[in-house]
């Protein structure tokens, strides 16, 4: 990767013999190694052993969870944050679990909608809860840097799966808690 980067750095006009340009080629292989980390992570392996029984029935709720993510399209990132919630019916999973199932797939290449989805079907698939809600909000450099240039725009994409698709009470209870003020 890093001789296509240095391919790169010359198609654009720039020498990477330059001294603040020697080791950028290496930086930027290892930044995109990170960045494009959820191909190498299994979504089993994440859960592991991390669901329990319980008989709790009421709604989960893990919001304001960071999300950092590179644009499929041209390769810039968005960022934002991701809310989750899900009913249970039987078990729960570890509440560490969603932030890192979030990260698993923000660390692809993406869209917005794909990762929206990719999250909730995942926890209906995994949990076999009553419902999975997920909302993302995020800002993305293509839309800021280039093309329309429009600084303040959010995007919000949502995915709502079992009862918070069916119940609209459901679906206002998880939109009003997401948007409520935090205590902690």
């Amino acid at each position: 990767m890093e001789n296509l980067v240095r391919e790169i750095i010359t198609k654009i006009g720039e020498n990477p013999d330059r001294e603040g340009l020697l080791r950028t080629p290496r930086r930027i292989a290892k930044a995109l190694e990170f960045l494009t980390a959820g191909y190498r992570q299994d979504v089993r392996k994440i859960i592991n052993e991390a669901l329990f029984h319980e008989k709790y029935d009421e709604m989960v709720i893990v919001k304001d969870i960071e999300v950092y993510s590179l644009c499929e399209h041209h390769m810039l990132p968005f960022y934002g944050k991701c809310h989750v919630a899900y009913m249970p019916n039987g078990k729960v999973v570890g509440l560490s679990k969603i932030p890192r199932i979030v990260d698993a797939f923000a660390k692809r290449l993406q869209v917005q909608e794909r990762l929206t989805n990719q999250v909730a079907e995942t926890l209906m698939e995994y949990l076999t809860p009553q419902g999975v809600g997920v909302v993302v909000e995020a800002k993305h450099l293509c839309m800021m840097m280039r093309g329309v240039q429009k600084q303040n725009t959010v995007v919000t994409t949502s995915a709502l799966l079992g009862i918070f698709r069916e119940s609209q009470a459901t679906r206002d209870e998880f939109m009003h808690l997401i948007k409520a003020q935090r205590y902690v």
